[in-house]
């Protein structure tokens, strides 16, 4: 294996640990807050917030413009490049704070909804706050450190756990998720930069900006189609419906799409930044590109499927009997996104790659296909489980679609994809039937839900290791940086070798 491309897999295994650490983590602690104020607040103060935290997140695009990217794939950073892109960020979060203030209103009266208006204000600090640490971020992610990135948003999420429980037992009601929201970015804003001592230079070079521009600017409107796409359900749900069931159909996809982002996310960056070491080396590219997604399927698929299986036993064990209506909205959105990582490893290998224009084509189709399929589960078969049936089609056609240009790009096309996750997918699928059987038993849901894992985690690794599937050394190994502290430790990893 040439030098270059060991190193390579050497770093991207022990930056995936602190990544996964990080994403996991962080979700486990975000989901037990919100299964917390799930039992304070109304299933309205939740689709209240789900409407504001749209506006946000467009926000948040807005915002990075695909700078952070264009910063992370540049091949060659200048010196002014963070400080042009950090301005740039910074200049357009205050444009969008102040045109929220300004249609906060109107959004509460299309909603009819008069207590949003403050709160959604509030919120928009969010973006403004979060353009300060953007190119920490970027800058930690390009150099593979994710050990600062998890201490900042440990720290910040813990903080903003606290804050947000205490206000909702003081009722304060949505307002305990905004703060929660606002306390998270500051605090995760402060610890990266204390960490990394990055402060943006009173400089602006527009020529450097331009080119950072160039490349981003693609995947800001295709992170515009994702936002809109994901968020558009929300806002018809909203309107359609009323609160309470956009509050349903919210928390049913939130819990999985929370859980499926945390496992999968944790490889995208590594996946931008490590083959963006590999650009002159395209068969190692494929290579690395291949073991990441066998990698990241072994661990999501069976994750996922064990949330749709088990569903019936956790949604009221852990939130009360008030939220069972969402589960076969969880149960749909948990198969959703089991197959979320055979999107996001094609998509990162093309930013890495630099092909933006390829990654917006892509946006535009899929989302097409999306939009029209929501409009007819919406206005026609006017069902939310439907509605979120609709999003599963879109996701098993998205695969092929994200799929399709890396057969040219580092060929590696998507028939060779399927054959190498098909076992694993088998595998996750067949332990989740019977994990879905023995909540069928006469047992206490507590015992039932610890019977599940158990018979999940144990059925899912002896079948893997009965036939082989190399990627069950992931899980010893992805520990080893941990235990012996020594990155060195990982250099044989099978997992990220790419050998067959």
């Amino acid at each position: 294996m040439r030098k270059p491309q060991k190193q390579v897999r050497q770093s991207a295994l022990s930056s995936f640990v602190w990544s996964f650490l990080e994403k996991a983590g962080n979700q486990v602690v975000s989901l037990v807050v919100q299964i917390v104020l799930a039992r304070i607040l109304a299933p309205s103060d939740f689709g209240t917030m789900a409407v504001m935290v749209v506006f946000s997140n467009l926000g948040t695009t807005f915002m990075l413009s695909g700078l952070n990217t264009a910063i992370i794939q540049k091949k060659n950073l200048e010196q002014s490049d963070p400080s042009s892109a950090f301005w740039l960020s910074f200049i357009i979060s205050l444009i969008f704070c102040v045109l929220i203030w300004l249609v906060a209103p109107a959004i509460a009266s299309f909603y009819q909804t008069a207590a949003l208006v403050d709160p959604l204000r509030a919120l928009s600090l969010t973006v403004v706050i979060g353009s300060l640490s953007s190119m920490q971020t970027a800058l930690i992610t390009r150099a593979l450190n994710f050990k600062l990135i998890f201490v900042a948003s440990s720290i910040s999420l813990i903080l903003s756990a606290a804050t947000g429980i205490a206000i909702a037992l003081a009722g304060g009601g949505i307002w305990s998720l905004v703060c929660q929201q606002l306390c998270m970015s500051i605090v995760n804003c402060i610890a990266l930069t204390a960490q990394t001592k990055w402060l943006p230079g009173f400089v602006f070079s527009p020529t450097n900006a331009k080119k950072l521009y160039a490349f981003g600017w693609k995947l800001m409107v295709s992170g515009l189609l994702e936002s809109i796409y994901q968020s558009l359900s929300d806002l018809i749900v909203g309107k359609l419906f009323n609160t309470s069931q956009l509050g349903f159909f919210s928390q049913g996809r939130k819990y999985p799409q929370a859980i499926g982002w945390a496992l999968d996310a944790a490889m995208q960056p590594v996946i931008l930044s490590s083959v963006s070491k590999l650009q002159e080396d395209l068969k190692g590219a494929r290579q690395f590109v291949a073991a990441s997604l066998r990698s990241a399927c072994f661990i999501v698929m069976p994750s996922m499927f064990f949330l749709a299986a088990c569903s019936h036993t956790l949604v009221p064990l852990l939130l009360g009997e008030q939220w069972r209506p969402i589960i076969p909205i969880f149960q749909l959105f948990a198969v959703t996104y089991a197959f979320i990582s055979i999107q996001s490893v094609n998509l990162q290998t093309m930013n890495a790659l630099g092909r933006s224009d390829l990654y917006l084509k892509i946006e535009v189709i899929k989302r097409s296909i999306g939009v029209a399929v929501l409009l007819f589960t919406s206005f026609v078969l006017q069902n939310v489980i439907a509605i979120a049936a609709g999003y599963l089609a879109v996701e098993l056609i998205s695969t092929f679609i994200n799929a399709r240009p890396n057969r040219k790009l580092i060929n590696y096309s998507y028939t060779e994809q399927l054959k190498d996750i098909f076992p694993i997918f088998t595998i996750a699928a067949i332990c989740a039937v019977g994990v879905f059987l023995i909540g069928m038993l006469p047992l206490p849901a507590a015992a039932t839900l610890v019977f599940q894992a158990i018979t999940m985690i144990v059925l899912y690794l002896g079948v893997c290791k009965v036939f082989n599937i190399r990627e069950i050394t992931l899980v010893g190994r992805l520990i080893q940086p941990l235990l012996r502290g020594n990155q060195q430790n990982t250099a044989n990893d099978k997992s990220f070798s790419g050998k067959k």
